[in-house]
């Protein structure tokens, strides 16, 4: 089965892995994003697709804009691919580019679809709470994620995974299910599931602003957001900006969860409630870290890091900056 395979970040290497490892399939090349310049010496740096397939000697196709590059939709039109694989490519194909393939374009979308459609499926689900998610492979239109579904899975979010673990699980879950839906597609063994469009929700593009903490908001809803966006959730401290890494939401109903560590459900257990502001420090766990009043409950920092220095947790916070009860943890710079 030849495939021309579409991607560019760390999520969609498994899948291209998987492809180049599976003895029926032929993988012509690689469409992926421009090298981007990345790190403290600004470095030119190719993607992490473009890595392994160059790795592989895979021809490579970076197109700016690839809907509008004649060479590589020249490329594409002569290749004879039976189908192209799209994963985290980050750009949209035309109606020319998807028609292309004998058995069109398959994509492996980070969400229960169509819950979640867009750029970042995985750090908003978790943002808003969700408990469950999984990957969904779907043939694709011109759309934004709307075309019809091939295959699900699905998996449970804990209360204490992030968007980085839970990446790492759905990017390997993902390359299997790629594997299955593109063996079922060519045996005629899947059939096409339209979505019920009246579902749908979105998951935008990240803003700086989505970063930004607001005290006020429900301690629940603010360690949904510090682990949908891992790690780039900032407060202020003392002129500063402070990432929050890791919380633990100390509310009795949370503190129910089977992972929940016995260290910090005692701690919940023995909390008052406290008359204080949204972002005071209320109490200084000791090895455990500072706990701030939000708008509605209480907030333990497990870890965090000053900018520009490495992360530590928040006992190590607390202690190397002589961090006192009543001190306020700014809105963020």
């Amino acid at each position: 089965m030849k495939v021309i395979f579409f991607g560019t970040p760390d999520f969609a290497v498994p899948s291209l892995a998987k492809l180049l490892a599976h003895r029926d399939f032929e993988v012509l090349g690689v469409v992926t994003q421009p090298d981007k310049r990345r790190g403290r010496g600004n470095q030119l740096t190719p993607s992490p697709v473009k890595q392994l397939a160059l790795a592989h000697n895979l021809p490579v196709w970076q197109p700016d804009r690839v809907k509008k590059d004649a060479a590589t939709l020249q490329i594409l039109r002569e290749s004879q691919a039976d189908i192209f694989a799209v994963v985290a490519y980050g750009q949209i194909l035309s109606a020319e580019i998807l028609g292309m393939p004998s058995l069109g374009c398959v994509n492996v979308h980070g969400s229960l679809l169509p819950k979640y459609r867009g750029a970042a499926p995985i750090q908003w689900c978790i943002c808003r709470g969700e408990t469950e998610t999984g990957i969904t492979t779907m043939q694709m239109d011109v759309g934004m994620d709307t075309g019809p579904m091939l295959l699900e899975r699905r998996i449970p979010i804990g209360l204490f995974d992030d968007a980085e673990s839970v990446a790492h699980t759905l990017a390997d879950l993902g390359a299997d299910l790629l594997v299955e839906t593109l063996i079922g597609l060519r045996k005629g063994e899947i059939q096409p599931i339209p979505q019920p469009h009246d579902r749908a929700t979105y998951a935008p593009l990240i803003q700086k602003q989505d970063y930004l903490l607001n005290w006020s908001d429900g301690a629940k809803a603010l360690h949904d957001r510090i682990r949908g966006f891992f790690p780039n959730c900032v407060a202020g401290f003392r002129g500063q900006s402070l990432k929050i890494l890791a919380t633990a939401p100390l509310d009795r109903a949370f503190t129910t969860a089977p992972e929940f560590p016995p260290e910090i459900l005692a701690l919940a257990q023995e909390l008052p409630v406290f008359d204080s502001p949204p972002g005071a420090v209320v109490k200084l766990a000791k090895g455990l870290g500072p706990i701030i009043q939000t708008g509605d409950g209480l907030l333990l920092l497990r870890q965090v890091q000053l900018a520009g220095k490495r992360p530590q947790s928040g006992w190590d916070f607390a202690n190397g900056n002589r961090l006192a009860v009543g001190e306020s943890l700014l809105p963020p710079l």
